[in-house]
């Protein structure tokens, strides 16, 4: 048994899958290490088409019950792993700060009080969810939503427990069953999580956990004919190769692709203000898809902004996540660095300037890039139009409200943009034009689950969060009934 047990300091974590509601290893393993000094942290099953199979039939098997449970008694089960993460949460914040390197004062501060809430919100929400009947010609039209099936939830590394539970719950309360496949990068939470369900009472073949490299069990997982929703958060390329892969079975998917969106900031806005929003761009070293990494002021107030920014920047103190003073820790993996470290490289020897950073930071280690700040650079090129994903912003100026919006919207992606005014109608006139799933006005990362989240063009495709959420997971039906026939229930 000890053979399977990795220990994160301190605390004991299971390395193999859990499908079926029992552990199961594989013959293969591959190494999970930590971002925050390249140690390992264990040898991590490593799954490919049998575990994938055992875990999506394991779903298939548990769905007609869990479908049948009342929305009561899942929201109940629901309720209870929110207790058990709460119970576990400096646990949790340890692990995930070890594994993909996130500072642990945000861990124990907000990502793991959001996991709880995740699971608390989709409970009460699915409870409330219905529709008004309505008449047709004196016939009543019911509307219901139904269990659609397994599914299969594939998540990133950047914050890994908090965004598989933003799947896995609402899957779930929509009485679904799931498999999730964490990220290769940072597997261990999503093996709590499998711990902390089981001893909340969730029926075995509910909750599936497999892990594995995205490239051997991905695609065994999406072209799975039992496998009913897809959800998954990460690379467009990626995203094009699960799509092709649920195409033969119109599987229905909802995906989540990142972005390079734009932070605008009009001469008039609260300069003070607009610097904090773009300094809090840095967070997670980077490591957001909604990060506007796009600077776009306008140029009356350029020369002021630019240097509120580097004043506050420069401030920034960069080291160690488990340290309760580091603002900004580790990228997760050295071809992450590398990927960073070439984007700016290349904008350089094409002509960009950087008034800050430039480089990782070698005295912390290989991990550790600067926050970076390029000037000098052309929209259409590559570090303006593609996602780095790393400390790493732009900066370009505009002359008029039209040059902005025209700057910030061209672009493939469209998640989400910031704004910092100090005129209403000008934010009210702004906000109406841009291309984006989300955009921010004088503030930032205001998340509300009641709210649809999503992109638009590459950034993605559908909504999750509210009604939007169960809209995805489950499958609509409308009933009709004749005067007379009594009325339909659920």
């Amino acid at each position: 048994m000890t053979e399977h047990i990795t220990t994160v300091a301190g605390v004991a974590v299971d390395t193999r899958h859990w499908i079926g509601g029992r552990r199961v290893p594989s013959a293969e393993t591959f190494t999970d290490l930590s971002p925050i000094d390249g140690s390992s942290l264990g040898e991590i099953s490593r799954g490919g088409g049998e575990e994938a199979a055992a875990a999506v039939a394991a779903a298939k098997a548990a769905f007609p019950g869990w479908a049948a449970t009342p929305r009561t008694e899942r929201a109940r089960l629901l309720r209870a792993i929110a207790d058990g993460v709460e119970k576990r949460l400096q646990d949790l914040a340890i692990v995930e700060t070890h594994d993909n390197g996130a500072l642990l004062r945000s861990h124990r501060r907000g990502v793991m009080p959001r996991v709880a809430h995740n699971f608390r919100f989709f409970a009460d929400w699915s409870l409330r969810l219905g529709h008004e009947d309505f008449e047709t010609r004196g016939h009543t039209n019911h509307v219901s939503w139904d269990p659609a099936g397994p599914s299969v939830l594939i998540t990133p590394w950047n914050a890994p427990l908090m965004l598989a539970t933003w799947k896995v719950a609402p899957a779930l309360a929509a009485g679904n069953t799931v498999v999730l496949k964490p990220a290769e990068w940072s597997p261990l939470t999503a093996s709590l999580l499998a711990d902390i369900a089981a001893e909340a009472g969730l029926p075995a073949g509910v909750l599936n956990v497999v892990q594995g490299l995205g490239a051997e069990i991905g695609d065994a997982l999406t072209s799975n004919p039992d496998v009913r929703r897809i959800s998954f958060t990460g690379s467009v390329p990626t995203a094009r190769r699960i799509a092709a892969s649920a195409a033969a079975g119109l599987t229905p998917l909802s995906l989540e692709l990142g972005g390079k969106s734009p932070l605008l900031v009009f001469a008039d806005a609260d300069l003070d203000l607009a610097a904090d929003l773009a300094v809090e761009q840095y967070d997670n070293a980077g490591q957001v898809c909604l990060a506007a990494t796009r600077i776009l002021v306008e140029e009356t107030a350029a020369e002021e902004f630019t240097r509120r920014f580097t004043e506050k920047a420069s401030a920034l103190r960069q080291g160690d996540p488990r340290d309760e003073t580091t603002d900004i820790g580790p990228n997760v993996h050295s071809r992450q660095v590398e990927k960073i470290d070439g984007f700016v490289r290349r904008a350089l020897a094409a002509g960009a300037r950087a008034v800050i950073g430039g480089g990782p930071d070698t005295d912390l280690g290989g991990l550790y890039y600067r926050p970076t700040l390029l000037t000098g650079v052309g929209q259409d090129s590559e570090i303006v139009q593609e996602e780095v994903f790393g400390p790493v912003l732009t900066l370009q100026t505009f002359s008029s409200e039209d040059e902005a919006i025209a700057l910030a919207n061209d672009t493939r992606f469209g998640l989400a943009a910031t704004v910092a005014t100090g005129d209403p109608e000008r934010a009210r006139r702004v906000t109406a034009r841009l291309v984006a799933g989300t955009v921010w006005v004088n503030c930032f990362f205001v998340r509300d689950l009641r709210a649809p989240f999503g992109g638009s063009r590459l950034s993605g495709v559908g909504r999750e969060g509210g009604d939007w959420s169960f809209d995805f997971y489950c499958d609509m039906k409308n009933t009709v009934t004749a005067p007379g026939s009594g009325q339909p229930h659920g």
